[in-house]
């Protein structure tokens, strides 16, 4: 099953990124939302079955 991390600005989706597995993509997602959240404006994240049912989402 694949997975997709989508990254969320202010005006919509910034950026989507897939993956394989679902740890990878939720570890990616915590790891990486700090740095996102500075540099590119991000205010939320999630991670989502290719069935469009979420399994993480972060906001902040």
């Amino acid at each position: 099953m694949a997975f997709t991390v989508i990254w969320y600005g202010k005006t919509g989706i910034v950026a989507k990124t897939p993956f394989d597995a679902e740890k990878a993509a939720r570890d990616h997602a915590m790891t990486t939302f700090a740095a996102r959240k500075a540099e590119d404006g991000v205010v939320a994240v999630e991670v989502r079955k290719d069935d469009g049912s979420v399994v993480f989402s972060k906001a902040g």
